[in-house]
C-alpha cells in the first residue's frame, strides 16, 4: 500500500501523488472500499480516486533516482519497435503504453524519432497516431524522470542530450 506522499505511476495517467486514502461516500460507490485520493503531476489542481485493489490498471512506485540514472545511461542499448505490419502500429504503441514501463516508452520514442525522420526526408508530415503516441510516451517518461531525479520535466530533454554526449552518442 502506497502513503501519503508517495509518487506512483497510475496507469496512461502518469505519475501521480498520494494525497491519501478514503472511502468514497457517492451513491453506487461500495462503501467498504478503500480507495487512493491521487492528484496528476501533469494535470495541476485535478484530483483522481483509484480503488486500493484494482487490478485493471498499472499502478507502481517510480523509479528511484539511480533506476532513472541507470535507465538514461542504458538509452542508447534499448532498439527501437520493429513494424512488420502498419496495421499492427497502433496496437503496439498501446500497448507498450499500457505497460507502464520505461523502456518501453524509450522504444516508443525512439521508433517515431527515426519514423519522424525518415517520413520529413521525405517530405511527408507525421501521422496523427505517431504524433499522439510519441507525446504520451515523452509526457509519461520525462515526468517520472524528472520526479524522480527531482528536476524539472522542461529540464529533462536537455539533460538525457547532455548524458548521450557524455556517454559519446549522437
Amino acid at each position: 500500500m502506497f502513503e501519503k506522499g508517495d509518487y506512483i505511476v497510475h496507469g496512461t495517467n502518469g505519475v501521480c501523488q498520494v494525497e491519501g486514502v478514503t472511502r468514497l461516500d457517492i451513491s453506487g460507490a461500495d462503501k467498504d472500499r478503500m480507495y487512493y485520493i491521487l492528484t496528476p503531476v501533469n494535470s495541476k489542481g485535478s484530483r483522481m480516486y483509484s480503488p486500493i485493489d484494482n487490478t485493471k490498471v498499472v499502478v507502481r512506485r517510480i523509479l528511484t533516482e539511480k533506476e532513472a540514472l541507470d535507465l538514461i545511461d542504458d538509452i542508447p542499448n534499448i532498439k527501437g519497435f520493429t513494424i512488420e505490419n502498419e496495421k499492427q502500429r497502433e496496437n503496439m504503441y498501446k500497448e507498450a503504453v499500457r505497460t507502464c514501463d520505461c523502456r518501453e516508452l524509450v522504444k516508443i520514442i525512439k521508433t517515431l524519432y527515426d519514423n519522424r525522420q525518415k517520413r520529413m526526408a521525405e517530405g511527408k508530415k507525421t501521422t496523427s497516431i505517431d504524433e499522439k503516441y510519441f507525446q504520451l510516451a515523452e509526457d509519461n517518461l520525462y515526468s517520472e524522470l524528472a520526479v524522480s531525479m527531482g528536476k524539472e520535466k522542461s529540464g529533462i530533454v536537455s539533460y538525457i542530450s547532455k548524458r548521450m554526449k557524455e556517454l559519446g552518442v549522437d
